[in-house]
């Protein structure tokens, strides 16, 4: 794996950590969950063969530190960051950008906030649970999960959260996908320690998150919808298909589930540079 350049970036509230490798055109990664730069190791390094590839790790994340660690945390604000990576990266030049989960929903704020800065837009299973017919049966998970952790504390709120997003009538509990690769083994010590702020800040403000759907309508040539192939029926699934059958655009299928970036990195990475073309 190819050292990436490293540097730290000022934005309003926090400080973000970003990689930087390859040449040509941007390619701005945004990671989800509880996931950073990092996350993006198993295909970053491929795509920089074709892109300048940046990561990052998101306010409050592993090595970006906030500058009020108990701040709420909003899309729009998440979004500008990415904006301010683009415009330190790219200037004035429309960046390709890629997120994944609850980056991929900063992705797409990021589209509709500021479109003339975006070429092309690639959503992998965004939580925008808002769009869905069902929305307020998924509010009121968001509530649960929330009065769990308050009151029981981190594992029993991720398991009432890892429950709500299993497919319609699934009772079994969770499993890993696949054994993780070493480099996901590795990081999950830095996992663990992301997760209250992921359940306690992240979760909230962004599964309430709603798109400005006209405005989505009137860029989605930009905009590509992604799902994993084995996510079929999941909750992280069914916003994406949702989306993709109202805008009237082609709903795309990446390798593995909703982490199918860190257990199929190759064929994931493959997946990502057609969508990127097309």
């Amino acid at each position: 794996m190819t050292a990436p350049t490293t540097g730290s970036l000022r934005v309003n509230g926090a400080t973000l950590h970003y990689e930087v490798r390859g040449r040509g055109p941007l390619l701005l990664l945004i990671p989800g969950g509880t996931g950073g730069a990092a996350s993006f190791d198993g295909i970053a390094d491929d795509l920089a063969a074709e892109y300048t590839v940046a990561t990052y790790d998101p306010r409050g994340i592993s090595r970006s530190a906030l500058d009020e660690p108990a701040a709420e945390q909003r899309v729009a604000e998440h979004a500008d960051d990415a904006l301010r990576m683009l415009d330190l990266l790219s200037p004035g030049e429309p960046a390709r950008v890629f997120g994944a989960s609850s980056g991929a929903i900063a992705a797409v704020h990021l589209l509709t906030a500021h479109p003339e800065r975006v070429a092309r837009v690639v959503a992998h299973e965004p939580p925008l649970v808002e769009v869905l017919p069902d929305a307020a049966e998924h509010r009121a998970l968001l509530a649960r999960v929330e009065e769990t952790f308050r009151s029981q504390g981190l594992m029993p709120a991720m398991a009432v959260f890892a429950a709500g997003l299993k497919k319609d009538g699934d009772t079994t509990a969770p499993e890993a996908e696949t054994e993780l690769p070493p480099q996901a083994a590795a990081r999950a010590e830095q996992t663990m320690a992301n997760l209250p702020y992921f359940v306690g800040r992240i979760v909230p403000g962004f599964m309430s998150y709603a798109p400005d759907l006209h405005r989505l309508e009137a860029l989605s040539d930009r905009l590509v919808l992604a799902c994993g192939e084995d996510s079929r029926g999941e909750l992280p699934y069914r916003p994406a298909a949702s989306l993709a059958e109202r805008l009237g655009t082609e709903l795309r299928h990446f390798p593995g589930g909703h982490t199918g970036l860190t257990t199929h990195s190759a064929e994931f990475g493959e997946a990502l540079r057609k969508a990127l073309r097309a």
